[in-house]
C-alpha cells in the first residue's frame, strides 16, 4: 500500500504543519551559528580540551555523508524503509555535530587559517559556500522530512533533489574545511 493510499484509506491520518517548527529551528540554529562566531571564545575552560571537538565534528559530518549516500542508494533502489532509516540517521550525526560546533564556537574563539596562495583561496571558497549551504540545509532538509511525514511524496520528491545533493556537499564539505585548518589548530 502506497503511503498516498494509506492516507486516503485511514480517515485518522491527519496532516501536520510543521512550518512553524521548520522556521524556529532555523531561526535558532543559523542565528546560534552566527552568535558564536562573532564571540571571543570562553577562557579558562578546562574541564577538557577543545581541539577535539573540531575532529568530532569531522567525524559527524562523515558518518553524516555516508548515510545520506546510503540513503541515496537505498531510495534510487526503491527502499523506502532503508532509506528513511539512513535519513534518520544522517538527522542524529547532523545534530550531534551541531552540538559539538556550537560547543567548539562557545568554548574557543575561531582559529584563522593559516596557508597562502591558491591553497587559502581553495580553502576560503570550499569555506563559503559550505556555510551559505549549511544555512540553507537547515530548512530544505526539515521540509524535505516535514513532506514526507505528511506523506506529500510528490512534493518530498521535489525538494528532496534539491535537498539531496546540498546536503552531500554540505557534510563533505565540512570534513575537507576541518582537514584542510587542522594543521593550525
Amino acid at each position: 500500500m502506497s503511503n498516498h493510499q494509506y492516507a486516503a484509506d485511514n480517515p485518522s491520518f491527519k496532516k501536520r504543519n510543521y512550518k512553524p517548527f521548520i522556521i524556529i529551528v532555523t531561526i535558532v540554529i543559523n542565528g546560534l551559528v552566527v552568535l558564536l562566531s562573532g564571540m571571543p571564545g570562553y577562557e579558562n575552560f578546562n574541564a577538557f580540551d577543545v581541539k577535539v571537538l573540531p575532529l568530532m565534528n569531522a567525524i559527524f559530518n562523515s558518518f553524516t555523508f555516508l548515510f545520506l549516500l546510503a540513503a541515496l542508494i537505498a531510495i534510487l533502489k526503491k527502499n523506502v524503509v532503508v532509506h528513511r532509516r539512513f535519513i534518520y540517521a544522517a538527522f542524529i550525526t547532523t545534530t550531534l555535530f551541531l552540538v559539538t560546533y556550537v560547543a567548539h564556537h562557545f568554548l574557543s574563539a575561531s582559529t584563522p587559517y593559516g596557508g597562502s596562495g591558491i591553497m587559502a583561496g581553495i580553502y576560503y571558497f570550499i569555506l563559503i559556500t559550505h556555510i551559505v549551504l549549511a544555512a540553507i540545509i537547515v530548512p530544505l532538509a526539515l521540509t524535505s522530512v516535514a513532506r514526507a511525514w505528511n506523506m506529500e511524496n510528490e512534493r518530498h520528491r521535489k525538494i528532496a533533489r534539491w535537498t539531496m545533493p546540498i546536503w552531500l556537499y554540505v557534510s563533505l564539505t565540512g570534513v575537507l574545511v576541518y582537514v584542510m585548518i587542522s594543521p593550525y589548530y
